[in-house]
């Protein structure tokens, strides 16, 4: 019971965690029109994120944590193990599109419906299998549209083998994560090799409607289509809903922000982070670009400090490149392996 359960939970953390960079036809073109059919698969989400998880695997985490090699073979070792207890390798995921929608659940802020779409070189069907076994008869089954559905709640499947599945850090991360979907998690196939994790309520969004994820989130997602990690999303009221702002000029800003997207990946041993935010008018992108320019300001102070990871933080406040045009502001950075280094103490 114990590989069964490991492996149940290993389907849902490669998956989650992966919660999250010319004309011809060449490799990459074709990885990122298998990212964008993916993503077009979505149901009407106000938020989406794209994942090349093979890169991410064999490019991302290799180089980022190059200085720090203790933790990087933790962290290989722990997906490793995984493969040899459950024949589950987190190295045949190699695409995931999610879609979020966000709807209102108090006063106090909002509660997101994310749905996972996970594509690789497996057969999804044995991976559903496994997770019906884990799950030790505690799920249903219910139909949606022609699909055949499996309702699980992870809530029950941690309470009843935390003994079990706690013994490392990489279980209490699982837990955590886990415990933090209190609400039913439905598991379903797409095709051969296409896995679908969500709601109960956003699989019939995309089992049974046809509408899909708007070409608006589409668009932003896309901009950097080679990029190791997308996202974008559709803010109609703003940020104010999701972050406490004063009212002063950066607040003010914020909440005129309508768009948000960006992109992460590695090139040329940097890490490299692009953001870009569309604000409802383009004096609120003036201002919001000014004050950026104003936080750029304490980059010298930060440079001064004695502590290595602060001259860093200066460094990198430094050398933000912010752009304006019309409604969009942008900030692109280069983060150099070696600043990473410092950030994640260096051990060899």
């Amino acid at each position: 019971m114990k590989k069964k359960i490991f492996a149940f939970m290993a389907v849902c953390s490669i998956v989650l965690s992966a919660v999250g960079f010319g004309f011809a036809e060449t490799k990459d073109n074709k990885k990122a029109k298998t990212a964008n059919g993916l993503l077009a698969l979505l149901p009407p989400s106000d938020a989406a994120l794209t994942v090349d998880a093979k890169r991410l695997f064999d490019e991302a985490l290799p180089q980022i944590l190059s200085g720090n090699q203790p933790m990087l073979t933790e962290i290989l070792s722990k997906f490793d193990e995984i493969k040899t207890r459950t024949g589950i390798d987190y190295k045949q995921f190699q695409q995931v599109a999610v879609g979020i929608s966000s709807i209102k659940a108090s006063e106090t802020g909002y509660d997101f419906e994310p749905l996972v779409l996970a594509r690789g070189q497996f057969n999804a069907a044995n991976l559903m299998t496994t997770a019906k076994t884990a799950a030790a008869g505690k799920y249903r089954e219910e139909k949606i549209g022609e699909q055949t559905v499996y309702i699980f709640s992870p809530q029950a499947v941690i309470e009843q083998n935390k003994d079990k599945i706690n013994s490392s850090k990489f279980g209490d991360i699982i837990g955590k994560m886990l415990v933090g979907l209190n609400k039913e998690m439905a598991l379903t196939t797409y095709d051969n090799n296409t896995l679908v994790i969500g709601s109960a309520v956003r699989l019939r969004e995309m089992f049974e409607t046809k509408t899909r994820i708007s070409g608006e989130v589409l668009s932003l997602v896309s901009r950097k289509p080679n990029a190791i990690i997308n996202f974008g999303a559709q803010l109609p009221t703003g940020l104010s809903p999701f972050m406490e702002l004063d009212d002063d000029n950066l607040g003010k800003s914020l909440a005129g922000v309508r768009q948000l997207f960006g992109s992460m990946d590695v090139v040329d041993g940097n890490t490299v982070v692009a953001i870009a935010a569309k604000t409802a008018e383009p004096a609120q992108a003036k201002d919001l670009k000014e004050t950026i320019a104003g936080f750029q300001s304490f980059a010298g102070i930060l440079k001064g400090s004695k502590r290595a990871d602060q001259k860093i933080y200066g460094r990198m406040l430094e050398n933000v490149k912010v752009g304006q045009t019309g409604s969009e502001v942008t900030l692109d950075l280069q983060v150099p392996q070696a600043d990473i280094n410092v950030i994640i103490g260096a051990k060899k």
